[in-house]
């Protein structure tokens, strides 16, 4: 029996967040399959890990830690 891979939604969509320019600012989604790959993108920009970027993903949740906020950043 072939069974259709079922897709991957989000439970929770991102909200807008505030920061102060300087500070840490942290973007969650919760997706309705855990551990389902996630791409961060700025635009068309795909958003690697760095020092400034930083990808966490536990379960559902996948977050996305901006550090040194900038207004570039928003």
């Amino acid at each position: 029996i072939c069974v259709p891979a079922v897709p991957v939604l989000f439970k929770q969509a991102l909200e807008n967040t505030d920061t102060e320019e300087g500070k840490s600012v942290s973007l969650r989604c919760e997706l309705t399959k855990a551990d389902a790959t996630v791409v961060w993108k700025k635009g068309e920009a795909t958003l690697q890990a760095s020092a400034k970027y930083e990808m966490k993903q536990k379960g559902t949740v996948a977050e996305l830690v901006i550090h040194n906020a900038e207004p570039e950043d928003a």
